[in-house]
């Protein structure tokens, strides 16, 4: 196992408000993590944190294309820049958000290292194209079209990098049957495995599966966002989903991954602590990270 650091990506940059005038929560996920000890748990050592931008939308209306893109752009700059200097030292990065899109800087720097591939656990896939989403402006909403070149070059081509990585070298895993981008994946070869089909096929099989996907590559990345899991285990999150894995389904998806030498980091987004006052949820996914890498 590699000497491993957790580091903070404390941005909501990519997200929507969750109500007029209210900032979204999840920036508050590090912190809430690291009250549960999550650092001395994990026998990580404390890497600090990457300060996001000022979260504004103010000036944004529909057809302006992504909000606070300039701030996201010179953050994932910032970010990759960090995470590339762990991934120099041979450390194993435990990137900490902040929403989906602090992916942006974890692929960036990878596509600058090598060819890597993506283990991408997201409740939806977040492939879906404007006209059929309906959501233009939040990033985090489209992080697996952007990291692959879909959209616009400010962030999908950021230092001339873009795609951050080919579709041939991702995997979605624990995506809902109704996500209107399963036929987007299908399309694209994007393998995609969605929760009932983990849940049919087994977690372990499907693990494996995965991980002969990354054959021949430089390494990978693994991406959580905790939607992955059903709105029952984990409602708070910037958009629950009944349907999603329990956490003995993850824990089996993400155990061969971390313990694959070629795994390189792993980012966490989109736990809102806002949504959990007594920690409840914090504590629970807290508990998981740190089984995962047992």
């Amino acid at each position: 196992m590699k000497p491993m650091v957790v580091l903070d990506a404390p941005s909501n940059l990519g997200l929507r408000m969750p109500a007029p005038g209210v900032v979204p929560g999840c920036y508050k996920l590090a912190g809430a993590l690291r009250d549960q000890g999550l650092l001395t748990r994990l026998g990580a050592a404390d890497a600090g944190y990457v300060v996001p931008p000022r979260y504004d939308v103010s000036a944004w209306s529909p057809g302006d294309g992504l909000f606070n893109a300039d701030a996201m752009a010179s953050y994932t700059v910032k970010l990759a820049s960090r995470i590339g200097k762990h991934l120099d030292q041979g450390e194993f990065p435990v990137v900490l958000g902040g929403d989906c899109s602090i992916l942006f800087a974890a692929m960036l720097t990878l596509r600058q290292k090598g060819r890597y591939g993506l283990a991408y656990f997201d409740g939806s896939a977040d492939f879906l194209r404007a006209e059929q989403s309906g959501r233009v402006g939040a990033a985090a909403a489209a992080t697996l079209a952007l990291i692959t070149g879909r959209g616009q070059a400010d962030i999908t081509d950021i230092d001339g990098c873009g795609p951050y990585v080919r579709d041939s070298d991702i995997v979605v895993l624990g995506n809902r049957d109704d996500d209107e981008d399963v036929p987007n994946l299908a399309e694209a070869d994007i393998l995609c495995w969605t929760a009932p089909q983990i849940q049919a096929e087994g977690a372990a099989a499907v693990a494996e599966r995965t991980l002969a996907r990354f054959e021949g590559l430089d390494g990978f990345w693994v991406h959580l966002d905790v939607d992955v899991l059903d709105i029952e285990v984990m409602p708070a999150a910037d958009a629950p989903d009944p349907g999603g894995l329990q956490y003995s389904e993850l824990l089996d998806l993400l155990r061969p991954m971390l313990a694959d030498e070629r795994c390189v980091g792993l980012n966490v987004a989109i736990y809102d602590p806002d949504l959990d006052p007594d920690g409840r949820y914090g504590a629970e996914l807290t508990d998981a990270l740190v089984a995962a890498f047992r």
